[in-house]
Order: C-alpha cells, then structure tokens, then sequence
C-alpha cells in the first residue's frame, strides 16, 4: 500500500515537473508549440517513469528537433547550445560531452515522438481554414521516397543494402510512403520498410496507412498507384480518388459512356487471380467491376471517381500533386533527412519520426502566419521559416504577444514564385567532382593504398 501511493506521488511530481518543464523552460520553445493540455497528457502516458536528470525527455525532445533543424545537425552542437542557455540561466552545467545526451535520445519512447507526429499532424490538418481546401473537402497526397543511412551491422540486417550493390561497398536503404494534407502540408502519417522485400513495395506500405483516409477525402496520386483493388478498397470506403492512368493500361475513349470531348465512363473488370498479400474472403468481396471516369487533359490521361467535376478542374487539381514532391524535398533536402545519421535501427526510427516532428511544427508556424496575413501557407516559404525560427529563439523567445505578431509577419515577408506548368529536366548542370568510386570495402582499399602506395579502383 505503502508503495503504491509513493509510485502515485513519484508519477505526480513527474507530471508536475513535465508541465513546469513544458510552460517555463527556454529549452522546451520548440516544444511549447506542440504542447498544449492535451498533448501534454499524451506525451506523460508514453513516458517511463525517469527520474532527475541532466536531459529529460522533454528537453531531450527539444534539443533533437533543434538539432534536424539546424544546417549543422551534430550532437554536438546540440550539446554546446543547451550548455550556453544553462549558463545564459544561470544553471550550473559541468560538461559539453555528448555520451549523456546520446544515452537520452536512445531512452526517448518511439511511441510517443510517433503520437505527437500524427496527433499534430491531424489537428493542422482537421483545422485548416475552409478557404485552403479543394472545394471544401480534404485532399490528401500520397507518394513514396527513399532514404539512406549509415553503414552499420544493424543498419544493414533492418534495411539491407540493394542486392544490386556489391557488400562492403553500399548502404542500407529504407523506402518510405507519406500521407500530406493538400492544403497545410502537413505530415499525417508515414510508414517505413526495407528498399526490398515481400510487403515493403509503395502499395504494401501504403495499405498500412489506410486508416488515415475518412469518407468524403480525396486521394491524389501519381500512376504508380492506379491500382484496381487499391480503388476497390478506398472506393467501398467512401473515399475518392484522382491518378494519372498507369502505363500499362490502355484507354479507349470509343467504349464506355461518353461524357465529353475525350471524357467517359468506362468499367474496370476485376482482375481473375487473387494477389499474394490478399485473402481469398477479401478477393470475394472485392465488386466484379468498377465505373471509373477516364479523362485525357493537358497530355496525360486521369483516372477518378469524381464524375461532378469539369475536365479543367480536375486538371487542375491533379496538376497539385506536385505539392509532395516539393515536400519531400523540403524533408529530406532542407531538413536533411536524406541521409539518416543513426548507427542503431531503432534510433533510426526515431530520428525519422522526430524529424517530421520537426517538419509539422515548421508547418504549424507556416499556418499561423498565412491565417495572420491572409495568405494560403502553400504561398509561404518553407526553407525561410526555418531559417527565422532558428535565428529567432535563440534571441527572442517569444514570451510576448508582439514579438509572435512580428514573427509571423516576417515568416509571410518571404513567398514562393507562382512558376505554373514549369517544366525542368530532372538533370544537374555542374558536374561532380571527379573522384573515384570504392568499388571495394574500405579496408581491402586501404590495403592496396599500403602496398601501391595509391587507389586502383580496378586492380
């Protein structure tokens, strides 16, 4: 009995803490903006019970989103940032080595960083204003990417290298699939697997993320995923699609019911054989055809199920896929989550989730500025808002109504150039630096370095 109410009293003072940490720690601004009442019960109910430390969660939280957002990205400057504002507080801070930092990272609960991701996620999502929305309704993106990390066992026996590259001389590679919200650019969910495998394709990890969708949403997506069941699915769900026709399909505008000018309706028959990840109840209760609108505009042929909807609009709206080719870039590019640099599988998964932790705070600052200033946040600069923030919180720490009004005013200064129908060759004009390729592992390189006294890639 005794104990139980002094684990009761402990839980409680770490509760305590957790909120003193949250409302008046300088360490936990970045944190503050994700935290309300909430987010913070959230937050408590995936946390161990931990006792004092240098880096709590919270603040270990706050120091890895400053760390994904910074140009220079080490832990050691993660280190060296949180000593400066102890010092600036007047807190005693006795070492700038990173083992203790590190060791609390390792301790963050992937749960948790995952909860915070897709509750934020939702609430910027489910809050945009009427007047970003596609005619009022929800249109979220899907596509799929691919990461690297380092060169580790571990890395290696979770997301095995390519089987096309030679072993000592690759990197573990991940594949990704994302659901954006069209109007905010949020992240709502992800999910992530080995570059190969059974279940690890774009449509395996998309049918994992399903559950995001609620009827009346609208799907967009490239031709990849113009799939029969993937249609079937969404389509008993409530949920409508628009997709470029994929390559290996032929359309046929002389069948089917005409509509208009290269525009009709048109029956998809079920395919005979049931896929290998499908049961055979699901195959039975999948319809024996689908009435699907096919459409050709500007050069390319989309399939949808909207059927109220002008070709130009639907033109239109496809020609906004777009958005999350720009988004992944600003992830992997602006954030640099290109490259992934844990040593360990799980840390790995932790870096992704809380650099898109990061990547839905930066949005949820973009959101609020274009609700200040009247804009929609697709007109705002992503790379800009980064940059301000990180130069802001260091200096002003926005414990003020006015400094936040000067804050979003400048994060809406700065507008992305409206550019429709640009067209670039996916190509590079500089050329790289000419070096040569380690086409064996590095330790049998070194030793020919040894014995030749240089490199033969071939030899």
């Amino acid at each position: 009995m005794h104990n139980s109410r002094l684990q009761a009293r402990t839980r409680q003072q770490q509760l305590n803490e957790l909120s003193r940490q949250a409302g008046h720690t300088n360490a936990v601004d970045f944190f503050n903006l994700l935290t309300g009442p909430e987010l913070l019960k959230l937050t408590d109910a995936h946390l161990p019970e931990h006792r004092e430390r240098l880096y709590p969660p919270t603040v270990t939280l706050s120091m890895f989103i400053q760390q994904v957002l910074s140009e220079d990205g080490s832990c050691q400057r993660a280190v060296n940032g949180w000593a400066a504002q102890c010092t600036a507080e007047g807190l005693p801070f006795q070492s700038v080595r990173t083992g203790g930092y590190c060791r609390a990272r390792q301790r963050l609960p992937l749960a948790m960083v995952q909860s915070l991701t897709r509750v934020s996620g939702d609430r910027l999502s489910s809050g945009a204003h009427p007047g970003w929305r596609w005619r009022n309704r929800p249109v979220k993106l899907v596509d799929g990417t691919g990461l690297s990390m380092p060169d580790t066992p571990d890395n290696q026996a979770h997301f095995p290298q390519p089987c096309t590259q030679a072993a000592g001389v690759g990197f573990p590679a991940a594949q990704l699939v994302g659901v954006i919200c069209l109007a905010t650019g949020a992240v709502l969910d992800v999910a992530i697997g080995p570059s190969q495998g059974k279940g690890n394709s774009e449509h395996g990890l998309l049918r994992r993320l399903l559950g995001v969708f609620k009827r009346d949403d609208v799907m967009l997506a490239d031709a990849l995923y113009c799939s029969y069941w993937l249609i079937a699915s969404l389509q008993a769900a409530g949920i409508d699609v628009v997709f470029q026709q994929h390559g290996s399909r032929k359309t046929d505008f002389r069948r089917g019911q005409r509509l208009g000018v290269r525009d009709h309706l048109v029956s998809w028959p079920k395919p005979k054989h049931c896929p290998p990840w499908m049961t055979a109840e699901q195959f039975a209760a999948c319809p024996s055809e689908l009435t699907l609108r096919e459409v050709k505009v500007k050069g390319r042929v989309l399939v949808s199920t909207l059927e109220n909807v002008g070709k130009q609009d639907l033109a239109s709206l496809y020609g906004q896929r777009w958005h999350v080719e720009l988004d992944f870039r600003n992830i992997k590019t602006t954030l640099g989550m290109d490259v992934l640099r844990c040593r360990s599988a799980r840390m790995i998964e932790i870096e992704l989730w809380v650099n898109l932790l990061a990547y839905n705070l930066i949005r949820m600052l973009m959101a609020q500025a274009a609700v200040e200033s009247g804009l929609e946040p697709r007109a705002l600069s992503f790379k800009h808002t980064v940059q301000v923030w990180t130069q802001w919180t260091p200096i002003l720490r926005g414990t003020k109504d006015w400094q936040r009004d000067t804050l979003f005013r400048l994060i809406a200064q700065v507008q992305v150039g409206k550019r429709p129908g640009r067209v670039e060759p996916r190509a590079c004009k500089r050329r790289p630096k000419r070096s040569k390729w380690l086409k064996v592992p590095r330790e049998q390189a070194r030793q020919q370095v040894r014995k030749l006294g240089y490199y033969l890639p071939n030899g």
